[in-house]
This record gives C-alpha cells, sequence and structure tokens, in this order.
C-alpha cells in the first residue's frame, strides 16, 4: 500500500512542481484550520515579509482538507474567498497522495503558487503517508502537553518544521516551554520550531518570513 502511495506522491511533485505545497498535520483540536484561515487572510502580509521573495509580487494560495466526514472546517475556510476543495476519507485515518492529486485537479493549479493540505486529524497514520509535499508542518499545541514529541516520535522525527500553537494561554495551562522545546531538540532536531497564537498573532511574524522565503526559494529552484 506503502508504495502505491509512493508512486502517486512522486506523480503529485510533477503536478505541483510550480507551487510550494505544505502538508500540516496534528493532532485533533490543535489549530491546524485557525493557523490556515489565519495564512489565508494575511496573504499580503506573508508576501512582505521578507525583502528577499522577489519573484512573485503577491501569495496566491489554494486548499485541500481532509476530513473523516462534514466540511465544516473547509466552510471555515472559504469564508476567506480562497479556493478550497474537501476531502471526506470516511473510515481512513489519513489523505493519500492518489486523493490528493484527483482533489488538486479541482484546483486552476496553473494560477496558484501555494497549496496547502490540511491532513486528518492525527499523529499515528499520517506520518507515514508522502502525498508529495514539499514541507511537512507538524503543530501542537501548549494544551497538550510538553511530552507530544515523546509519544508520537515518527510524526515528529519527519516534520520539517514544528509550530507549538495557543501561545496566548500557555501560562493559564501552566505550560513548560522549554521542557517541550527540549523534547522536540531530542526528537526532532532537524525541525525549525515556531511558536505562535493564531489568535492573537503573537509570533506570525517569524513564521511568515518563514513561508515568504520557502516560497521565494521554491521559485527559483523552478526557474533553474
Amino acid at each position: 500500500m506503502l508504495d502505491k502511495n509512493d508512486h502517486y506522491a512522486e506523480h503529485n511533485r510533477v503536478l505541483f512542481q510550480h507551487l510550494l505545497v505544505l502538508n500540516i498535520l496534528s493532532s485533533p483540536g490543535a489549530g491546524k484550520t485557525t493557523l490556515i484561515q489565519r495564512v489565508l487572510h494575511d496573504c499580503d502580509l506573508i508576501a512582505g515579509a521578507d525583502p528577499l521573495y522577489r519573484p512573485q509580487k503577491t501569495v496566491r494560495p489554494g486548499v485541500i482538507v481532509g476530513d473523516l466526514a462534514t466540511d465544516r472546517d473547509a466552510e471555515r475556510l472559504r469564508q476567506t474567498e480562497q479556493p478550497v476543495i474537501q476531502i471526506n476519507t470516511g473510515n481512513l485515518c489519513h489523505l493519500e497522495a492518489e486523493s490528493v492529486g484527483k482533489a488538486a485537479q479541482q484546483l486552476d493549479l496553473d494560477h496558484l503558487n501555494l497549496l496547502i493540505i490540511e491532513n486528518v486529524g492525527n499523529l499515528i497514520c499520517p506520518a507515514v503517508y508522502d502525498l508529495g509535499e514539499d514541507l511537512r508542518i507538524v503543530l501542537m499545541s501548549v494544551t497538550e502537553g510538553e511530552d507530544k514529541p515523546l509519544k508520537y516520535p515518527t510524526m515528529f522525527k519527519s516534520a520539517h518544521v514544528v509550530v507549538i500553537t495557543k501561545t496566548d494561554i500557555a501560562d493559564v495551562v501552566g505550560f513548560n516551554r522549554e521542557e517541550a522545546v527540549s523534547y522536540l531538540r531530542l526528537i526532532a532536531p532537524q525541525a525549525i520550531i515556531f511558536e505562535l497564537s493564531a489568535t492573537t498573532g503573537e509570533g506570525l511574524t517569524s513564521f511568515y518570513a518563514y513561508l515568504n522565503q520557502a516560497l521565494s526559494q521554491h521559485v527559483a529552484k523552478v526557474l533553474v
């Protein structure tokens, strides 16, 4: 099954070659939809977040949302007036590359330069399914405890980026930042760590600058 998925993932990479593709993963309730919603609202800020971002003046996103059932998250994201496609996985606890590729073809890919995939809320199954993404971004909320990386090492080891979310309530829930970061460094030393609140905007500036640079570098690679 994984061999078949990997085949479709490589097909997706060809399909997505001019796009920066983000695979956003977390457990349920960690803030995937809220962060994506904020990113979609703030495309102009992302485009101007770093002076190195020259090849394209705008961020033109599309979104694929994976959920077991309902389209509630997709409807939230459609309120931003950005293109959103829903995949309902039914009994599957993860997205697969084949369904992502089919969903992506419902978007005007030639118009986009950023594709955001919101994976099913789960830190186990999606860890081993390549969707053809460029960057795997794993979220962990301050409400989930500091030891999330220890409990789900496969997922965190696969991450290019880890985002600690809901930092505005960290003190309320007694979140120990130093302990959490130390576990992340132990399990996922390769990952870039951001700490932010999509609700208040705290920490978004550095995250947006990172997205800006990632877009710039991807465009430069495509143009070579």
